[in-house]
């Protein structure tokens, strides 16, 4: 029964080890608040360099990183893919087809803040999760991040 309960004990802080390493929504939300917040304090221009700064903490955290786009599906700062900043990718599917970005920018528009869910690759992981994003507009554009669940 000892070795048992070892076990299960050793399952359970093994569980939380592995939790630890992803972000969570709760912890995408307020990464989220502090990029609007830093655009209506900073402006845009040092907000959008410190997003693509990946020695920046506050904007990169294990897989938790910021993405913006204006309302055409442009990619005006990306934390995780600097290549996609400055092309329309308002046609960007994911593994499932959907047409994330611009459900994004629906979401923003429509209701100011929302969650997306969309499959994306995990920086850390390599691989395809179900990934829950959550974005803000902010003027003519929306800053979001998203929680792999």
């Amino acid at each position: 029964m000892k070795t048992l309960l070892a076990a299960v004990i050793s399952l359970a802080l093994c569980g939380g080890a592995v939790a630890a390493e992803k972000g969570s929504k709760e912890e995408a939300v307020a990464m989220v608040k502090k990029a609007v917040a830093m655009v209506k304090s900073d402006g845009k221009e040092k907000t959008f360099a410190a997003i693509s700064d990946p020695t920046n903490t506050t904007f990169h955290d294990r897989d938790l990183y910021i993405y913006v786009y204006d309302f055409n599906g442009v990619a005006l700062a990306h934390g995780n893919n600097p290549k996609m900043v400055g092309k329309s990718l308002i046609g960007l599917k994911d593994n499932e087809g959907k047409l994330m970005i611009k459900e994004m920018i629906e979401v923003a528009k429509t209701k100011g803040s929302g969650t997306v869910d969309f499959k994306w690759p995990n920086p850390v992981t390599k691989t395809v999760e179900s990934k829950a994003g959550y974005v803000e507009r902010v003027d003519d554009f929306l800053i979001g991040s998203g929680a792999y669940k």
